[in-house]
């Protein structure tokens, strides 16, 4: 956003900031429309600060996924590798309920098949990897299991309990089945 006049700079701002409510209204699905009509803009400006539903979404979730990275490079300091992976495999599961479209976001492209790197699913991914790489390293999760099967298994949980009438109890459960399976001697 370096270099762009005043105005824009707060058009963005203000658009960011409708779109956040949107989304947490409505999910991934949210109205681009809709937020130019609540922003006081033509969708046009929307579209031109977001060309994409995707660019929306991500610019919407950039501030909590960088502090998702953030509590990971902390959690990385635990003494127990394996707790501190599962601690933040849950603190993201539990962000992908709260913000409705998270997992939308995540579930668009593999991580390794171009994802663009300022987008969500290479933060995220390199945060957890440093989790991941500790607890293989010191043998308390199998070294065949990658960071983009975990953030599947996360995206997934989260998109399919969201319409539960208690997303987050019935996520809460499919996760501490899955991660049962997660111990270094599991087949």
């Amino acid at each position: 956003m370096t270099g762009q006049r005043s105005d824009a700079r707060r058009n963005y701002a203000h658009i960011l900031a409708v779109a956040e409510a949107e989304v947490a209204a409505r999910g991934a699905q949210a109205s681009l429309e809709q937020i130019a009509r609540t922003a006081g803009v033509g969708s046009a400006t929307v579209r031109r600060h977001f060309p994409t539903r995707k660019a929306l979404l991500e610019a919407v979730f950039k501030q909590r996924v960088h502090d998702l990275g953030e509590r990971a490079r902390a959690l990385a300091a635990e003494p127990d590798s394996r707790a501190a992976l599962v601690e933040w495999l849950r603190e993201l599961l539990a962000y992908a309920l709260a913000a409705r479209g998270l997992a939308d976001v995540l579930s668009y492209e593999p991580l390794q098949d171009g994802a663009a790197q300022d987008s969500c699913a290479p933060a995220l991914g390199a945060a957890g990897a440093l989790l991941l790489g500790k607890a293989v390293e010191d043998g308390v999760v199998r070294a065949d299991v990658t960071i983009d099967d975990l953030l599947v298994l996360v995206v997934g949980i989260a998109l399919a309990t969201e319409d539960y009438a208690d997303p987050a109890a019935r996520a809460d459960r499919a996760f501490r089945l899955a991660v049962a399976g997660l111990g270094a001697h599991d087949g």
